[in-house]
């Protein structure tokens, strides 16, 4: 319950941070070009709280409804407008004026996303050192020598301190399909440089098959596969399995620690299982058959038990790193131009079908995700909070009509025609627009009820 409410309010917290950036550059650029301004709200529905003030007494509006928002402004086409206003109304503005007030919305989404990575280096960004715990027999980055315990110093020249960034650059590079040269570091402190070719990578659209495909495993610190509880009524319990019984083997599999445990079960619900246990200084087989289950909407298998004991994380496996506020300028504009452009890619396959709908995330994913950066503390949030951004940035750009790329678009015809769009046109161009919203919507909301229940 906890976890529900704790990711309801951080996307909440994020969504209204973006809208309300977004919708200011409108509101703000609106201004200096001389339009007024009637209302500047922050979510739909019915007003949680309004106030009108200022020389042109614009109505300021927190909408019940935190899904998106609006600025409104002085139009003939919407109402009518006195004859000594005319000169500030939006449809009389120059072409260049009303594309740099609709271009203003998606401009801040960058902006933000640009302070937010720099205050997230500023304040320092803490996690796991990129020690490589297993490596995939046969895998890509197994054939080009990567191995067991080997620190990713360097993808590409850049430097990759925590986990995070390394794996960042890795999927990045294999869903572009590039060749990167990595810098890995063994524990005798000798470096040692590989190139690694992702054009030949054959993975299906999921990211989990990507991930395996590449053969990458992080460090983790060991447990044990000896059981140390075991919920009743599981299939665990039905099939004879005990506390401190040590699992060895399940069929033909020597199980060497819980992570082997958990993966062999979880890749076979309902499935008739042979495991093997140590019990007192004798080996006993059980019949089990997981049940499936669902997380992070993937269908598994889980036969009911825990481990006795539970992972430490050592510290010198934690590493932290930081920038100044001058270093930190063009890592974080760097960040977004990367950020930005993988996202343009990643809208393009799915367009051209190169990679599946599946992915397609709506705000029930968004919220969960919310919901674990904001646990994960500042700097994570803020992370968070730049790669959404970005996202809707990008997204606002797509010429696609009553998104701020598709006025865009009609801006750019009109100055190529020298006359603007006729109104009948464009209003059935705003419809197929709503149509396709509605459309990726409906995708996205399904994907993400899908991965709730384990579809």
């Amino acid at each position: 319950m906890f976890d529900i409410v704790n990711s309801l309010l951080a996307f909440i917290v994020a969504i209204s941070i973006l809208v309300a950036i977004h919708e200011f550059g409108h509101f703000w650029v609106a201004k200096l070009c001389g339009v007024k301004v009637l209302r500047y709200s922050i979510g739909f529905g019915k007003p949680l709280w309004k106030k009108s003030f200022g020389s042109d007494s614009t109505e300021y509006v927190v909408g019940a409804l935190p899904f998106g928002g609006y600025v409104k402004m002085l139009d003939e086409r919407e109402g009518n407008v006195s004859p000594d206003e005319l000169d500030r109304a939006f449809n009389r503005q120059s072409v260049s004026k009303r594309f740099a007030i609709v271009f203003a919305g998606p401009l801040f989404n960058f902006i933000f996303a640009f302070v937010a990575y720099w205050l997230m280096l500023g304040v320092g960004v803490t996690g796991l050192k990129p020690v490589i715990g297993n490596i995939e027999q046969d895998s890509i980055l197994a054939q080009a020598g990567i191995q067991k315990d080997d620190e990713i110093v360097s993808i590409n020249n850049q430097a990759t301190p925590i986990w995070d960034i390394a794996i960042k650059e890795i999927i990045t590079s294999a869903i572009n399909k590039e060749q990167i040269e990595i810098v890995t570091r063994y524990k005798d402190g000798v470096d040692k440089k590989s190139v690694i070719d992702f054009k030949t990578i054959t993975a299906a659209d999921e990211p989990d098959e990507l991930v395996k495909a590449i053969g990458l495993k992080p460090w983790r610190p060991a447990v044990s596969a000896q059981v140390g509880q075991v919920v009743e009524g599981s299939p665990a319990d039905h099939g004879g399995l005990k506390t401190g019984d040590m699992i060895t083997r399940i069929d033909s599999t020597d199980i060497r620690d819980w992570y082997d445990l958990v993966d062999y079960v979880s890749a076979r619900p309902n499935t008739r299982l042979n495991i093997q246990i140590e019990r007192e200084g004798q080996l006993i087989e059980f019949a089990v058959t997981p049940e499936e289950t669902a997380r992070n909407g993937k269908k598994i298998g889980r036969m009911g038990i825990g481990p006795k004991s539970f992972a430490k994380i050592p510290e010198e496996m934690k590493t932290s790193y930081r920038y100044s506020l001058i270093e930190g300028m063009p890592e974080a504009v760097a960040m977004v131009w990367k950020n930005s452009v993988l996202t343009l890619k990643m809208i393009g396959k799915l367009i051209m079908g190169e990679i599946s709908l599946k992915n397609l995330s709506g705000p029930i994913n968004i919220a969960v995700y919310a919901g674990y950066s904001a646990s994960a503390g500042f700097s994570r949030f803020l992370d968070f909070l730049a790669i959404v951004s970005i996202s809707l940035g990008v997204i606002n750009l797509l010429p696609i009509p009553i998104l701020d790329g598709g006025h865009l678009f009609f801006y750019i015809v009109e100055i190529i025609r020298r006359k603007p769009l006729s109104e009948v046109h464009e209003a059935l161009a705003q419809r197929l627009g709503v149509a396709i919203l509605m459309l990726m919507m409906s995708v996205a909301i399904i994907n993400d009820i899908a991965r709730l229940v384990g579809y």
